[in-house]
């Protein structure tokens, strides 16, 4: 007996933003494996007789391994119940989406990925800003802030991140932030450059700080606050 796995993406949090496929899959599982970000409101819309198992991560506290989360997914799926990995955000970045579908995969579980919306485009909304503009603001890249060891990855490529013509998206970006900064002043970038850190993003106790690269790396050098973030840096991020 083999079940069927929906990764559904939860969105940034706000339970409006959720798809109508995502509360539908919601409402029909019997288990749903849940991220932190994912809890509160969200889980209103699921199955009120479905297993609701918190699985999520989150940067300096306990949180499950990987492997443990990828083999509760398989274990229920052999039950043959229909299940959900509610992740936030998108789930197809920096969500480790791809691991739990090997696991998967694996065992000859089948499964469907729900696109959701990402914090990036959440907190540009929220700002009141695009994420590109014509002439000045060509492509957008996302990078995540720190790697499996919680350090700044040592291969990221700081020229790509300096390109005027960008607008980039930092994903867990807070507590290696002074650093990665330093590496890009270094390599040409703007201390001026405009900065955005938004927080809690689409959430009641959201907030946005307008700034500069350099006095956000000063600000997160002294106090980095537990509310998840992300940072967008270029251009646009000082539209008002």
């Amino acid at each position: 007996m083999s079940g069927f796995v929906s990764f559904v993406s939860s969105g940034p949090g706000d339970p409006e933003l959720l798809t109508l496929k995502a509360v539908d899959r919601l409402g029909k599982a019997e288990a749903v494996l849940f991220d932190d970000l994912s809890s509160g409101p969200i889980l209103e819309h699921a199955n009120k007789e479905a297993d609701l198992v918190g699985v999520g991560k989150r940067a300096g506290r306990p949180s499950p391994i990987q492997d443990h989360v990828s083999q509760l997914l398989v274990d229920y799926a052999k039950t043959g119940a229909r299940v959900v990995r509610l992740k936030s955000g998108d789930s197809g970045i920096f969500g480790r989406l791809e691991e739990e579908i090997t696991a998967l995969q694996e065992h000859g579980i089948d499964f469907e990925i729900i696109p959701g919306v990402t914090s990036a485009s959440a907190a540009a909304a929220a700002a009141r800003i695009p994420l590109t503009r014509r002439l000045v603001a060509r492509r957008v890249q996302f990078v995540t802030g720190h790697d499996v060891a919680g350090a700044l990855p040592g291969d990221l490529h700081l020229q790509s991140l300096t390109d005027p013509g960008a607008t980039t998206v930092l994903f867990m970006p807070k507590r290696t932030f002074p650093e990665l900064a330093e590496k890009l002043f270094a390599t040409g970038l703007r201390r001026d450059c405009p900065a955005l850190l938004a927080e809690n993003v689409s959430r009641p106790d959201q907030t946005l700080t307008r700034t500069t690269m350099e006095a956000l790396a000063q600000q997160l050098s002294k106090e980095i606050s537990k509310a998840p973030g992300i940072i967008l840096f270029g251009e646009l991020a000082e539209t008002p």
